[in-house]
């Protein structure tokens, strides 16, 4: 499992920004989803995933 974890690291460091855009597009699938209800907490979870992967924040 720990190799799958390695790959899965090492590409979202190695395409950041696609898995930024990847991120936001499942947030905004998910405030569509919702009807916006949850925009706030949905935003916030969208940045704090995008800050965690690659090597820093390229998404909004």
């Amino acid at each position: 499992m720990s190799d799958f974890m390695d790959k899965a690291r090492d590409f979202a460091d190695k395409h950041d920004k696609q898995v930024d855009q990847g991120i936001e597009k499942a947030g905004d699938m998910a405030d569509k989803r919702t009807g916006g209800k949850y925009d706030q907490q949905i935003d916030k979870g969208v940045d704090m995933a995008q800050q965690r992967t690659g090597e820093g924040d390229t998404g909004r």
